[in-house]
């Protein structure tokens, strides 16, 4: 969705008292705490020939106290090639030992770790030819200094010579593994420590040829630079009657919080006539969308044949957003103000591509009160039923073969933002080479629609358990509940005053299974000064739900089950990643 404090002083008073009488005397003595251990650390570091490594050393003494004392400990290696100076720097400059210990010690007490010495590594497999929207895992091998060898995809820092072609992500999970996003070519590097030593030589091809299912997502601030965080796609919408008078409009929002697809009655092109759907007689089916941050679009129901990527054409229903169709009080009654305008709003339309087909569903098809959907004859709208058919649908569930869910995949950034970035949306789950599931992990979504979890799953945060999450590409930021007592401005977006790393566990619906996300919060009011793209932008949600917004999306693969259909991973709704 578019989304006093108590300090208790202890004073311990110690009395020496002087007993005399008879040529008695008195004194004072006091106990010297003595070193009992030294810890190393690091522990078990991996560095190439050629590079250092930094030891610290942690003195354990009989009182229980701790203390530094790297630089007074004496420093030993086991293997002559291997060199450690008085203050614990390690050299490597070779060795005929796979592992060499490194000693720190001070008087007859010491500690030791092992130190792993790599001779060189090599990155497999090697010149591949992927399709435009897969992934690609990829292995870093050392050989060590005395012949062995190990999988160290964890231990290196993976880069891509054409981030525009396919980019690696930083997160736990994530190592080693290339996402495209264009075609064309672009050369793999793995590479560690201090000097930098690297193994570069596969060369990954990108084919986008045959290739149906794949619309780029750009974030580049939207229509006018307004809607930062906010993943754009095209898309194409024809006239059912006349298939050829086509517009294709781009800056659509790719929203996994909604269903259906809406635009706005200023960006179709006065040559696309599409059909309006129709309740009793003559009079005009009409769809209120209310939103979480009080937004709403209002506007008729009309007929489209809807284009994504090169996929064969649809016949869908889709709402054309106009506050100034008939009977828009229906719609902003209770505080919610309607969008206008692309240049108002930041965006040309929305793409929901949720995990269901319809935006309101078996609720709607038997209440007339259900608060969506009206029956406009003139300026005078009521609530009517509407059956799934006319419904708003989601288009990719539609589709012929790639109609079970979506992949988002966008490249990972660093703290600070940038301009913009490319990502792209997938249609189909494990329908076609580009689109396979492997590797990831399934939360089943509540399919109830009897429940008010209905399509959400669990998030615990800071002790709360919030049963009311999603995951929205749709929200530009991430939203949860203020347990931590966050500095926050007048618009309820976080500002603390240092960036905060924090972590969160998500469960299916049913609380498994369950996995740690980390993730990052900084100052939104600095940020939304800068550029148009942040990994650490965060705000307030109400009491018992966590939105993981478009942050959430980058350096990820996200999968989008939808309701009812099967891949690999099972039967929707669920999310993946």
């Amino acid at each position: 969705m578019k989304l006093s404090k108590l300090f208790l002083f202890i004073l311990i008073s110690l009395f020496v008292i002087n007993c005399s009488g008879g040529g008695g005397g008195g004194g004072t003595s006091s106990i010297t705490a003595t070193l009992t251990s030294i810890e190393v650390k690091p522990v078990n570091p991996i560095i190439a020939t050629g590079e250092t490594q930094q030891f610290t050393a942690t003195g354990t003494y009989s009182d229980n106290t701790t203390k530094d004392i790297t630089s007074s400990s004496t420093w030993s290696s086991s293997d002559s090639s291997v060199s450690v100076s008085s203050t614990g720097l390690a050299t490597a400059s070779g060795s005929s030992n796979d592992k060499v210990t490194i000693t720190a010690s001070s008087g007859s007490i010491s500690g030791s770790t092992t130190l792993v010495v790599i001779a060189s590594f090599e990155i497999t497999p090697t010149n591949l030819n992927i399709p435009l929207g897969a992934t690609q895992q990829f292995t870093a091998t050392a050989t060590f200094s005395g012949g062995s060898s190990q999988d160290i995809t964890t231990s290196v820092d993976w880069s891509s010579s054409n981030t525009t072609v396919a980019a690696f992500s930083n997160i736990a999970g994530y190592n080693g593994l290339a996402t495209s996003f264009a075609a064309g070519q672009t050369s793999i590097t793995a590479s560690m420590g201090d000097p930098v030593v690297s193994s570069s030589s596969p060369v990954l091809t990108v084919d986008s040829s045959n290739i149906n299912n794949v619309l780029t997502a750009t974030v580049n601030g939207g229509v006018n630079g307004i809607y930062f965080n906010g993943p754009f796609v095209s898309v194409t919408v024809c006239s059912p009657g006349s298939p050829s008078q086509c517009t294709t409009i781009p800056n659509i929002l790719l929203d996994t919080g909604s269903y259906g697809l809406r635009i706005f009655s200023l960006s179709l092109s006065s040559d696309v006539l599409l059909e309006p759907v129709t309740t009793s007689g003559s009079n005009v089916l009409a769809e209120c969308v209310q939103y979480a941050d009080n937004s709403a679009d209002w506007g008729p129901v009309q007929i489209a044949n809807v284009k994504l990527g090169n996929e064969p054409a649809i016949t869908v229903s889709i709402q054309i957003i106009d506050s100034t169709f008939a009977g828009s009080t229906s719609c902003s009654n209770g505080g919610y103000t309607l969008d206008t305008s692309p240049t108002a709003d930041g965006y040309n339309g929305i793409l929901g591509v949720g995990s269901f087909t319809e935006d309101c569903g078996s609720e709607c098809t038997s209440s007339s009160n259900n608060g969506m959907y009206y029956s406009c004859n003139g300026s005078s709208c009521t609530g009517t039923a509407v059956s799934l058919n006319n419904q708003v649908q989601n288009p990719v569930s539609l589709l012929k073969i790639d109609n079970n869910g979506v992949i988002l995949r966008f490249p990972d950034i660093s703290p600070g933002g940038i301009s913009s970035i490319n990502g792209e949306l997938i249609l189909g789950i494990d329908t076609q080479s580009n689109n396979s599931s492997s590797g990831v992990t399934m939360y089943p979504a509540d399919p109830n629609s009897a429940n008010l979890t209905y399509g959400y799953f669990i998030t615990v945060f800071n002790g709360q358990t919030l049963s009311k999450s999603f995951i929205d590409s749709g929200s530009n930021g991430l939203f949860f509940p203020n347990s931590l007592r966050l500095n926050t401005d007048s618009n309820s977006w976080y500002i603390p005053s240092t960036l905060q790393s924090l972590s969160a566990t998500t469960e299916g619906y049913s609380g498994t299974p369950s996995g740690v996300v980390s993730f990052q919060c900084g100052d939104a009011d600095t940020l939304s000064t800068l550029d148009d793209v942040f990994i650490e932008l965060c705000g307030t949600n109400p009491s018992g739900s966590f939105d993981w917004g478009f942050p959430f999306f980058l350096g990820r693969s996200v999968y989008v089950g939808i309701e009812g259909k099967k891949s690999g991973l099972g039967i929707g709704p669920y999310w993946a990643y």
